[in-house]
């Protein structure tokens, strides 16, 4: 394969990776506390151009990374409805250990406790969970001190990470830490706020964006892959016709 055309899929496969990307992002434009995918790119160095002066380089995704800035929070009017402004997650008891989110969507479950639209039991700070009773109302203050009948129920646990290399995606708005070194701490500087939600912090309008821009990228490298074809069909000819 010569050097325009090896140079030209190569970019039109990360363009590939990239849709997959904006696929993901645009399918939970609505989804509450979601974080977007976003790319980082590099450029591959193929051995035999690196000993040698061929500056042949590829474009590729060198890893995909997830965008944790804050999204738009906006009114609701459920009391069971919580957003955090300022970092950090809730912390819940997913299948396999705790998970993080940032969709602070949740419910009381038949049991009284306090749950994720999962069904996945929301932390107390001090440990457990936190059991209500569905029939009487409840207050949340900034710092996630429940309180219902008059008595504290306990305190919604909150935790950050001094890096977040370390979180995966679970799901479409779960993370779960990946490095057993990688501790939670309280964050500061963050509040609950009651009766609001956290969006999703990648909008349709962006996404569409950046889906038409990959798009112009996708048609101008499936040029320069033809181009490349129709090159290599005329080096052919003029070939044939020197040997004839």
């Amino acid at each position: 394969m010569d050097p325009l055309t090896a140079i030209a899929a190569s970019g039109l496969r990360a363009r590939m990776e990239s849709l997959d990307l904006l696929a993901n992002n645009v399918a939970n434009a609505s989804t509450g506390g979601y974080k977007a995918d976003r790319e980082f790119y590099s450029l591959y160095l193929a051995p035999e151009a690196a000993e040698s002066d061929d500056p042949r380089t590829m474009p590729v995704i060198d890893r995909p990374w997830i965008d944790l800035a804050q999204g738009p929070i906006h009114e609701t009017g459920s009391p069971f409805d919580v957003a955090l402004s300022g970092k950090g997650f809730f912390v819940v008891d997913g299948p396999s250990g705790p998970l993080y989110t940032r969709n602070g969507n949740f419910r009381i479950s038949p049991a009284g406790r306090l749950v994720t639209s999962d069904g996945y039991a929301v932390r107390n700070a001090s440990g457990g969970s936190l059991d209500l009773q569905s029939s009487l109302p409840f207050n949340i203050s900034a710092d996630g001190t429940v309180v219902q009948n008059g008595g504290q129920i306990g305190q919604i646990a909150v935790a950050d990470f001094a890096s977040t290399t370390g979180l995966a995606k679970q799901g479409a708005n779960y993370f779960r830490s990946t490095d057993p070194t990688l501790k939670p701490a309280a964050p500061t500087g963050t509040s609950i706020e009651q009766g609001k939600l956290e969006g999703s912090n990648t909008g349709s309008a962006e996404a569409a964006v950046r889906l038409v821009s990959v798009l112009r990228q996708f048609e101008m490298l499936q040029k320069a892959v033809s181009l490349g074809t129709e090159m290599n069909r005329r080096a052919i000819e003029e070939v044939a016709k020197v040997g004839s």
